[in-house]
């Protein structure tokens, strides 16, 4: 944006993740944010953690998804969500969409997020931290592939820790939330695993509030896709969008200057 776009500058800014990001964008301290599709719903819809306040923001593009990654000790006795009743677990920063979607994962597993697990609200450093020093027994984490914290993890103690496959949970999530959930597999090449992992995905948003100037939605939108390789020559997930799906941020509205971009405006 600052190189591409004649007269903004663009500053990234560390947060506590989706819920936090549309809280900021709604109420003007950001400019963009990224955000988790099911919080963004919530978030339009003025439902779940935004319950009687729906949010003023808008879509500029759907771009890569987010891996539900559950990460278990190898010597655990864990082979199903439901294993992990009593056992410490991270659930992700406070307000993060990690830790939304793993309540919602506790509970179509039937356990009770509050009660029937040792839950820990922890950024990514510390839980990967608690769970080398045998402080913790599993944890949930929702982000691009591969993810540098997890990966490190698994490069510093190799065969201490294993994936949990969570994809039977889906059709239990989309009774209660909706098709914003998708199923996929968790690669080996991700990793270095031994085989593939079933897992959840849940696709990431762009989003700007609801009076952004048109002008500047469209133009920021047309980056995207003019200087896609760049982006992904950062980071894969740079590389996993398109045109022609970006503009499919149902529930949430695009935005009317990004509308005009799909459009060919």
């Amino acid at each position: 944006m600052t190189r591409h776009l004649p007269g903004y500058e663009a500053r990234a800014e560390p947060t506590r993740a989706s819920v936090d990001n549309i809280t900021r964008v709604a109420g003007g301290d950001m400019e963009i944010g990224f955000a988790q599709i099911d919080n963004a719903a919530d978030a339009a819809a003025g439902r779940g953690g935004f319950e009687g306040h729906p949010q003023p923001v808008r879509a500029l593009a759907r771009v890569y998804s987010d891996y539900i990654q559950v990460l278990v000790r190898a010597d655990a006795d864990v082979s199903r969500m439901s294993d992990l009743r009593g056992m410490r677990v991270s659930t992700g920063s406070l307000q993060s969409g990690t830790d939304v979607i793993a309540s919602r994962l506790l509970a179509a597993a039937g356990l009770d997020p509050e009660k029937d697990v040792r839950r820990a609200r922890l950024s990514l450093p510390d839980t990967t931290a608690r769970l080398r020093a045998g402080t913790l027994d599993a944890m949930f984490f929702s982000g691009g592939l591969p993810t540098p914290g997890i990966a490190d993890l698994l490069a510093a103690a190799p065969g201490r820790f294993r994936f949990l496959p969570i994809a039977n949970l889906v059709e239990a999530l989309a009774a209660e939330f909706g098709p914003v959930y998708t199923t996929a597999e968790l690669p080996r090449e991700a990793y270095g695993t031994p085989a593939a992992v079933p897992t959840i995905t849940v696709a990431n948003l762009l989003l700007v509030d609801k009076d952004m100037p048109d002008k500047l939605a469209y133009d920021l939108t047309g980056l995207l896709f003019a200087y896609q390789t760049d982006l992904g020559a950062v980071h894969p997930a740079g590389r996993n969008f398109d045109r022609g799906s970006a503009a499919n941020t149902d529930p949430v509205p695009l935005h009317p200057g990004a509308s005009r971009f799909y459009q060919g405006g």
